[in-house]
């Protein structure tokens, strides 16, 4: 199976181009944007070695069906999605935080927790929590945004005092977060599933604040299965998740959590397939869709032509 590693395109009015963990972006004139989601794959802020079939595919189709679903919450950066990996939309100046929503301990909060940590982000957390455990209601804990590296956690307080957005403009990016979450937790919810924790970016376009980037994906969110959750949460089992955690968990038994002296363990062709395959089952569980691969022949030339096409017609 093709997998799209990297792109390295070069399209008519291209001022710049950018290579994310996961996305190549590529900038135009007339700040016109041009995200494709690769297949490569990121943990521990580190892109793995190999890349995994129709990853980027399941992204930015999910991203695209929220994107949609939720431009009546707040309005978002997408003009049009001409090819499976790829959307087009509007530049907008990033707003160089992430407004990260959780409703539950579990992940980096949980280690944190367990470490002894009783505030997130200056947000304050109960004692006597376990892992997996709802909170009593959604909580966001910001991080800034790295270019490289870690992301690192980043108090409201903090924020307001570098002067990165206004009180006004916080206030208003906690509003569309928490009113996206909830709508992402409805969605979640008529599909069995529990959305446990998401991140959402936002930049400036015109002064006005727009959500941009992907939404509600399994690299920027983590699900839990509903059916039985509550059972095994009571048992001290940890929940069924359709989320990137499995990998971080896979790397972590094979040695390896993103530390300089640690050795990337093998990635084997079936593991490769395995991660494919949860990818394509949180698509169907999500969006209640079969998942259509789309042919990878020549992956470089199909989406080369598609973003060609648009632009052409669209000039």
């Amino acid at each position: 199976m093709n997998a799209l590693k990297v792109t390295d395109f070069n399209f008519k009015g291209q001022k710049k181009r950018y290579q994310g963990k996961v996305r190549d972006v590529y900038y135009l004139e007339n700040n016109l944007l041009i995200m494709i989601v690769s297949d490569r794959i990121s943990a521990f802020d580190i892109i793995l070695p190999k890349a995994i079939p129709y990853k980027g595919q399941v992204l930015n189709q999910i991203a695209n069906i929220f994107l949609d679903e939720t431009s009546h919450i707040v309005p978002n950066w997408k003009i049009a999605s001409p090819d499976p990996n790829v959307t087009i939309g509007h530049y907008c100046e990033p707003i160089p935080i992430e407004m990260i929503v959780r409703a539950y301990l579990t992940g980096s909060s949980w280690r944190e927790y367990k470490n002894g940590a009783r505030t997130i982000c200056g947000v304050p957390i109960p004692d006597g929590m376990r892992e997996h455990q709802k909170f009593p209601q959604p909580i966001i804990t910001p991080t800034t945004k790295a270019a490289q590296g870690h992301d690192v956690n980043i108090t409201k307080e903090e924020i307001l005092q570098q002067g990165i957005v206004t009180p006004e403009e916080y206030q208003l990016l906690e509003t569309y977060s928490l009113k996206l979450f909830e709508k992402g937790s409805e969605y979640a919810k008529q599909r069995g599933l529990i959305l446990v924790d998401t991140k959402y970016e936002f930049g400036k376009k015109d002064g006005k604040i727009m959500l941009i980037d992907e939404i509600h994906t399994p690299d920027s969110s983590r699900y839990f299965y509903a059916s039985d959750y509550q059972e095994r949460f009571a048992q001290g089992l940890p929940p069924r998740q359709l989320s990137k955690e499995f990998v971080r968990e896979w790397l972590m038994e094979n040695g390896f959590s993103g530390q300089p002296h640690q050795q990337m363990p093998d990635m084997t062709d079936e593991f490769v397939a395995s991660v494919s395959n949860r990818y394509i089952e949180l698509y169907e569980q999500l969006t209640g869709m079969v998942f259509e691969k789309v042919n990878t022949s020549n992956i470089q030339e199909r989406i080369y032509q598609n973003i060609v096409n648009f632009l052409q017609t669209h000039s």
